[in-house]
């Protein structure tokens, strides 16, 4: 193909880092490395000039038979590409927010507290699960062995209305276990409950002494309640 990309790649601008939304990430992330000793130059001045702001290249590559977006940035000195999405490959999300849909002040700070028992600045020790489970069955299967069974425990049905605060406040006490902290030490104030309506007392029956000559009596005062 005819086009500047098919055998280098061209940059086309440069923008802030932290303007770049993640959702435009396709989720393809390759370290690139310099064609001979001629390209190394352009190389580490790009790296070096990325590595002293904030600011990302944009850049167009040919690749596997298109012409793709891809953000450039440095890590420990090498240049990194990850691909992006075109404009029209991401869909416009404000449908699929719920509409009029009510959160209490207490549910967010709950959340807010979720979020302070979960926040970690490592995430290098998380490993594929479905993975290491497959591996396990298809030697257990190599071996002429049964399978491991899959866990026992109940999946609570979809549609099923939960208390939120109670949600929440059983996820802050499991983040805060995992933690190793005391998850008694935790304050957790529930939503307060409307106070039922008091219902109006019964009233005895006053028995008639008057006499028959006796004008009527104004109406008795309305009761609390009634």
């Amino acid at each position: 193909m005819p086009l500047p990309t098919a055998k280098a790649i061209e940059i086309v601008a440069f923008v802030p880092a932290a303007s770049i939304d993640p959702v435009w990430l396709s989720g393809d992330s390759y370290f690139l490395q310099y064609d001979g000793q001629v390209a190394a130059k352009p190389y580490a001045l790009i790296a070096r000039a990325l590595a002293r702001n904030t600011k990302v290249a944009v850049a167009k590559l040919a690749w596997h038979g298109r012409e793709r977006l891809v953000l450039l940035r440095v890590r420990d000195g090498a240049l990194v590409a990850h691909v992006l999405k075109w404009d029209d490959e991401v869909r416009d999300p404000s449908e699929l927010a719920p509409k009029e849909t009510k959160v209490t002040d207490s549910e967010i700070d709950e959340a807010l507290q979720l979020v302070d028992s979960m926040t970690t600045d490592d995430i290098s020790g998380y490993q594929d699960e479905y993975r290491k489970a497959l591996e396990a069955v298809l030697e257990a299967k190599a071996e002429g062995r049964q399978p491991p069974k899959p866990s026992t425990e109940a999946e609570e049905p979809g549609g099923k209305v939960v208390d939120l605060m109670a949600a929440l406040q059983e996820s802050v006490r499991k983040a805060q276990a995992a933690r190793g902290e005391d998850a008694g030490d935790a304050e957790v104030h529930g939503i307060p409950k409307r106070r039922a309506a008091r219902k109006p007392e019964k009233k005895t029956p006053v028995k008639k002494t008057a006499k028959k000559t006796a004008t009527a009596k104004k109406p008795a005062r309305r009761q609390r309640g009634a």
